[in-house]
């Protein structure tokens, strides 16, 4: 079983079969071999252009999510079916030949969108790029109420194009490829934290754009709850520093939705709360090295201790916001160890 961020446990195949938590990129140059090579899907591409065909995939299949971008050189006419109680948006990336869903034209400021079980047909032009995000029915109903603390419309939605405007189109289309390009650079699988981390920033990015209708959220609390909601932040994840605790699971403590908390982040610290949350375990980290001569304890001891399991990460971002490395640090405090030793013992003979 898998335990994801957003409360429960769902079998960790639940979407796409044998997830291997990669980024993974495949060529074809056939279409109905561009069809098979997306998991989990039940489709058929019939190519409507002469030439011989070109297609690109780069997937990441996750615990309950699949997350892909796809390219293809020909006009296709697909018809495609998703899983049962799974939900698939399609966001065009290619400026021109938007493309036609069920006949419906997804208009340059749109995404598409279909339910699982049902068929459904999609008209691609040459050259097109899509990206496409699948994530079960039941983790995203539990996200948008336990997380998001809104209630999602139903059926979610009963249409097959959303329009979501251009700008937050194009920072969705970034934001995915974001996440692709840093997995497929990673080139090993992702923790179980990571993909929790993963699965709810797509999350969060298709609320963000307003991809899925949902009820008007609650009114801000006022400024004294604001800092209380800041300051209850702050003393679970110390109280829990021996892991990076995520948003949605400090929602889900403290009762409030992410864009309340993003709120009250932002109107108390100016800044966002995965950057804030960040800072205090890198600052507890940077003390922690500043004594750890007196313990004889290590870089990695201390980054452990304060749920960094990644020293590579821990590195560039200790370095980030100290200006040195962490190494440097122990260094440091190790060196003014033994220059106050040196001086008490020169001391001790000189009173002699």
């Amino acid at each position: 079983m898998t335990t994801d961020t957003f409360g429960g446990d769902l079998p960790a195949s639940t979407l796409v079969p044998q997830p291997s938590f990669c980024v993974q990129t495949r060529v074809a140059h056939d279409a109905d071999e561009q069809a098979r090579n997306l998991h989990g899907w039940s489709q058929t591409y019939d190519q409507l252009t002469a030439g011989c065909f070109v297609g690109g995939l780069t997937e990441l299949c996750l615990d309950h999510m699949q997350l892909f971008v796809e390219t293809t050189s020909h006009t296709l006419r697909q018809t495609c079916e998703v899983q049962k109680d799974a939900y698939w948006f399609g966001i065009p990336a290619c400026a021109a030949g938007s493309g036609r869903i069920d006949a419906q034209v997804i208009a340059g400021d749109a995404l598409a969108f279909r339910p699982g079980g049902i068929e459904f047909e999609l008209l691609t032009s040459a050259g097109y790029e899509i990206f496409g995000v699948v994530v079960k029915g039941e983790v995203l109903r539990r996200y948008a109420a336990q997380v998001e603390r809104v209630g999602l419309a139903d059926p979610v939605p009963n249409t097959q194009v959303v329009p979501i405007g251009m700008a937050r189109k194009a920072q969705l289309c970034a934001t995915l490829r974001q996440l692709l390009d840093d997995g497929a650079a990673r080139g090993t699988p992702l923790s179980s934290v990571a993909r929790n981390n993963l699965q709810a920033a797509v999350l969060a990015s298709l609320f963000d754009v307003g991809a899925l209708p949902a009820s008007e959220p609650v009114a801000m609390p006022a400024r004294p709850r604001r800092q209380s909601i800041v300051s209850e932040a702050r003393d679970y994840v110390l109280l829990n520093r021996d892991r990076a605790v995520s948003v949605p699971e400090l929602c889900e403590q403290l009762h409030v939705s992410r864009r309340t908390l993003q709120y009250c982040f932002q109107d108390v610290l100016g800044m966002a709360p995965a950057t804030y949350l960040r800072a205090i375990r890198l600052n507890g980290a940077r003390r922690d090295l500043s004594n750890a001569s007196r313990e004889s304890r290590s870089v990695q001891d201390v980054a452990a201790a304060w749920g960094f399991w990644h020293l590579s990460q821990f590195a560039t971002d200790y370095r980030k916001l100290f200006g040195m490395r962490p190494s440097e640090t122990l260094k440091a405090a190790t060196g003014t160890r033994v220059e106050r030793a040196g001086a008490f013992n020169a001391v001790a003979l000189a009173h002699h």
